[in-house]
């Protein structure tokens, strides 16, 4: 099974790159997180946010797994403790699909996409960087599946 973050945003800084990687290298061979990143549209080419939303929601769209479980992160998704999380994260593997995490880009995700979602998650009840976003969430989700193994990593 495969975590896919499907993210909208530029190149990270190299500390954010650095740190997603960190996490990301410490799933197991069966449950693997990996990033796709989705390029932002322009903001200076005069389309309305509206415009921007659906055309990064085309880009978001081909880079998910087709029949992907599909989690959008938004500020008023559930929010959970990392046990609750471990929760989902043990629902999602045992459905056996992949999962699509997606993250807009600087104005959201478009409400067609949105309207797709399996389910909605919040991360944080502040508004933080798209560069966090990717660290935190992937933090999170290998915390999450230590919780669920009984690795040591996450302790009560």
């Amino acid at each position: 099974m495969k975590l896919v973050l499907a993210a909208v945003g530029h190149k990270p800084p190299a500390w954010a790159e650095t740190a997603y990687e960190d996490y990301a290298k410490r799933f197991p061979p069966e449950l693997r997180l990996e990033l796709k990143a989705v390029k932002a549209e322009p903001r200076t080419t005069g389309k309305t946010p509206a415009q921007m939303m659906a055309a990064e929601a085309q880009r978001l769209e081909a880079a998910i797994p087709k029949g992907a479980h599909r989690v959008v992160l938004d500020e008023r998704g559930t929010r959970h403790t990392t046990v609750a999380l471990a929760e989902r994260l043990r629902a999602w593997m045992g459905e056996g699909r992949d999962v699509a995490l997606l993250v807009g880009g600087p104005d959201g995700l478009d409400p067609a996409l949105k309207a797709t979602a399996d389910e909605t998650l919040r991360i944080s009840d502040l508004t933080l960087p798209h560069a966090f976003v990717r660290v935190l969430l992937a933090e999170a989700l290998y915390r999450a599946w230590s919780v669920t193994t009984g690795h040591p990593y996450h302790r009560e």
